[in-house]
């Protein structure tokens, strides 16, 4: 069965993924920004959710993926937090000012992730030559890649998405997302040859948008 990744911006997010049988969640806050680093509580606080995968997005701000050496400090201190708290693993990415991956960057914070998962988030939808991109993600030894095929839907993006996985072939796993919905989830997998999906399912709940447990059975079910 594929593997369906949750992204979860609050602890009541993380209850309801996991509770709806979620493969495994993206632990971010700030979901209107695109994701920023989790607090250290709320990292804790779902660590404590029973039989959940948990990766932590590190990001330290909303905008570009061109980080300074402070940036890239706090980043790495997040990391290693991250680990002490029990994260499986970690979500990364940063880019040169000319778009591309900034490998030097980007081993200092796989380096501090110490053998944890570690997924190279949609920065990559920002690189200007894609399909080097990839090679670059497979040399520095990154497990996965979550990317919408550079098009602001992974439906969009199908056709770079199947070329991704073509080129992968199985060095590293790319995983659709961005727009991803239980109606068109099962769609992306087969045009795409993915094995792993991430969407966020929310609904407005309380005056809340959160995650719907029932659109995470739904995806669920139609994987």
């Amino acid at each position: 069965m594929p593997t369906l990744e949750v992204c979860a911006g609050d602890l009541a997010s993380a209850q309801a993924a996991a509770q709806s049988g979620a493969h495994r969640i993206e632990l971010c806050s700030a979901l209107e920004l695109d994701g920023l680093t989790p607090s250290p509580a709320l990292i804790e606080a779902a660590r404590r959710i029973e039989g959940l995968r948990l990766h932590v997005l590190i990001r330290p701000r909303e905008g570009d993926f061109v980080y300074s050496e402070a940036e890239t400090g706090t980043m790495l201190r997040d990391i290693r937090l991250a680990r002490q708290l029990g994260a499986d693993g970690v979500v990364i990415g940063a880019l040169t000012p000319e778009s591309d991956i900034d490998l030097p960057c980007c081993r200092r914070l796989i380096e501090a992730a110490q053998g944890l998962s570690v997924t190279f988030h949609r920065a990559f939808d920002r690189a200007r030559h894609p399909l080097q991109a990839l090679e670059d993600i497979i040399a520095l030894g990154c497990t996965r890649l979550l990317t919408s095929g550079q098009a602001p839907t992974a439906e969009a993006g199908i056709p770079l998405l199947r070329q991704l996985v073509l080129q992968a072939h199985g060095r590293l796993i790319v995983m659709p997302g961005a727009g991803v919905t239980p109606a068109n989830a099962r769609l992306i997998l087969d045009a795409t040859g993915a094995t792993e999906i991430h969407g966020s399912f929310r609904s407005l709940q309380g005056g809340l948008l959160t995650t719907d447990p029932h659109l995470v059975h739904q995806a669920l079910l139609a994987l």
